[in-house]
This record gives C-alpha cells, structure tokens and sequence, in this order.
C-alpha cells in the first residue's frame, strides 16, 4: 500500500487506525484487507493525535510509524533580542498554524499568566527560534520562553563576577536590556557593559538614550530632544540615579552574560562613531572631543 497526502492531521478522539489507513491508502483496499493488514503491523495500531508532514509517494507502514511516534510536523517562530515585547505581540499574533489568545491579556494579566512576580514580562522572556505545532497557541510558546530565561538567568547569577553594583537577577535583565538596545556588535557589548558598571558604582546618572525613547513610548519620532531628556519619568536615566524599573526590550543570553561579567576598563563615556562601533573614552574632554569628531563632524 502507497500514500500520498503532504499533510496530514489526526484528531484527538478521531477515527481508528482502521479509517487512518483507508483515507492514507494511495488505492482504496476493502475492510477485510486493511484489517488483515493491521493485525500483521500491530505496531502501527497505537495512533497519535496531531499534524504530521507525510510526503508524496511515502510508504503506508512508514507513514504510520512517523503518526505512531508522534512525530509532529514542526513550524518555527523567531522572537528576536532586543524587541520589545509590543513587538513580539504583533509577531505571534501573525503566527501561522498558530492559536491566538495573547489579545485578550493586557501586559499585567499575561506575567500572572505566565507565573512572572512583576506587573509586566518585558525583559522575561528569552529571544530565540521557537519549535510549535499546528494548534499550539502563543501564551504555550512565550510560557516557554519564560522559564527557558528563568533558567538561562538562574544559571548565569549563579555564575557572576564578583562587585557588581546589582542586588538581584532582575537587575540583571534591566542592564542586559540596556546592553542589547545600545550596541549590535558583540564583541562590544563586555565593554559596553563596563562603562555602565562604571557609571553606576561612582554613583554616576547613565545617560543612555534607548531608556529615554522607552520611556517615550508612542511619542518618538526617531529624534531625540531637548525636552525628552528633561522629561522627568522613570526611564529617563538624564534624570533618575540607577537603572530604570524594568528591562526596556528582551535581551539576548549574550547581552545577560556581558552585565554580569563586564570587561575590566576605566571607560566611562562612549560615542557611536559609525558601522554600529562605539569610541570609548575615560575622561569627560576625551568624550566631548568624540563627540565633535563623530557626531558633530557629520553635521
């Protein structure tokens, strides 16, 4: 017997493996043959619910075993670092094959979802290439994404350098967040790192202006202004002392691993200086020459 369906979809509570194989059969066969055929493969019987990939011209019993392992035809969803999670809503809610239910949670009622000790997930849930089913729903992917962060953040405290001017693993996340929106370059990011460590163990304000646009929400434009670095709320590091309440985007394993073990430097300022690379600089007149060079050279 010869089969012929791409995909195929087996429901839970559906028909026996004795109508299984008669709509997989590529040439119908009478309920005596089939019968008579089954009780030769009584390993074949044991049939799984789900959405299984079968390929043209695939062999009846070949068939049947890849539905009797289970083995259900997978999709694939990036969530990407440093995105908000706004961003990773509108992804999910595209989701193809998928189950839509994240629109009827607000932020606050999705972390209780998901089991979060804070009133929203930004910066919880970790960036990565999610495996789903059809059917699967989105909340079942980002509790997924949760605890894979949980786990991935346990570990990486567990393991941090020692003096960090952070009191907690959530701490963590909100410079990792601020690493991961300030930089592309990888290699950059320890030294990045570094420069806020700097800053935050000589009692120095950031100053870093992907906090300022998450604090502006709806209101950026792509330019940054006067009065938004006066705008007095509490992702305005211009303003505040510290770090901001909660992380501003998802960090990447990368990013966490850089906050708790930044490079050792003296650096405290640093300037885009094109190609998505940054100058450093120790002193203040080092930075503000920096600045004329990259920055204002341009203008």
């Amino acid at each position: 017997m010869g089969m012929c369906q791409p995909c195929f979809s087996v429901k839970q509570g559906g028909s026996g493996p004795g109508d299984l194989v008669s709509r997989l059969a590529a040439e119908p066969a009478p309920a005596w043959a089939i019968s008579l055929w089954l009780k030769t493969h009584p390993e074949l019987t044991a049939i799984r619910s789900g959405t299984f990939a079968l390929q043209t011209g695939m062999p009846l019993k070949e068939a049947l075993a890849l539905i009797v392992a289970g083995k259900e035809y997978l999709l694939n969803v990036t969530l990407v670092e440093g995105q908000r999670l706004a961003e990773w809503r509108k992804t999910l809610a595209q989701l193809p094959h998928g189950v839509s239910t994240l629109a009827s949670l607000d932020d606050t009622a999705l972390a209780k979802a998901l089991g979060a000790d804070h009133a929203s997930v930004e910066g919880l849930l970790l960036p990565e290439t999610y495996a789903y089913t059809v059917g699967m729903t989105d909340l079942e992917i980002l509790q997924r994404a949760y605890q894979y962060m949980q786990d991935f953040l346990a570990k990486a405290w567990s393991q941090r350098a020692e003096g960090l001017p952070l009191k907690t693993p959530y701490e963590a996340l909100i410079l990792a967040s601020i690493i991961e929106k300030e930089t592309a370059q990888a290699s950059e990011r320890p030294l990045i790192a570094s420069v806020f460590v700097n800053r935050l163990k000589r009692g120095m304000k950031l100053q870093t202006d992907p906090t300022v646009i998450y604090g502006i929400g709806d209101r950026y434009d792509g330019n940054i202004r006067r009065r938004d670095l006066q705008d007095a709320n509490p992702y305005n590091t211009y303003v505040i002392d510290g770090l901001p309440p909660t992380p501003i985007a998802m960090p990447s394993r990368q990013a966490i691993e850089a906050a708790l073990h930044p490079a050792e430097s003296d650096y405290l300022y640093f300037v885009a200086k094109g190609g998505g690379w940054h100058q450093f600089s120790k002193t203040l007149s080092e930075h503000n020459a920096a600045v004329r060079r990259y920055i204002l050279g341009r203008q």
